[in-house]
């Protein structure tokens, strides 16, 4: 049986470790219903061997995904933990670079962990909410 990420919370902070074979998004909404997190920013960097990200195109308000896969280093994981429909929802960007330097990412799909992550959740009070905008074709801020 594999065992799931390991973290440590500390007041409004939470520290997570993925180890190889993880896949991030999966790992950080475990993380969001077992501490009951509802409002949430990402940081985190590592190393991944696949990744697929997405961008979003406004005209035909639809994803166009692009998947990778190598040694990738994490330049930068971002995002945000709020709820939708009472549940935990991730929105979160990846940007990765590769043994040359080139830079991939956008909206985060998917990626799994090659040899570790390190990600810090900061936990705020309160709850910020998610309502399907038909004009922009996205889940925006619900205040």
């Amino acid at each position: 049986m594999k065992k799931d990420m390991e973290y440590r919370r500390f007041d409004n902070t939470v520290i997570l470790r993925l180890d190889p074979d993880e896949e991030i998004c999966e790992q950080l909404m475990k993380v969001a219903v077992r501490e009951r997190i509802r409002l949430a920013s990402i940081s985190g960097l590592g190393a991944v061997k696949e990744l697929t990200t997405g961008v979003f195109d406004t005209v035909t308000k639809e994803y166009h995904a692009n998947d990778f896969q190598g040694a990738f280093e994490i330049v930068s994981l971002t995002g945000t933990i709020t709820q939708k429909d009472g549940e935990a929802y991730l929105h979160a960007h990846l940007s990765a670079g590769d043994a040359k330097g080139n830079v991939f990412g956008g909206h985060l799909n998917r990626a799994v962990v090659s040899a570790t992550a390190e990600i810090i959740l900061q936990v705020f009070p309160g709850q910020v909410g998610r309502k399907f905008s038909e004009k922009i074709g996205l889940n925006l801020f619900e205040f």
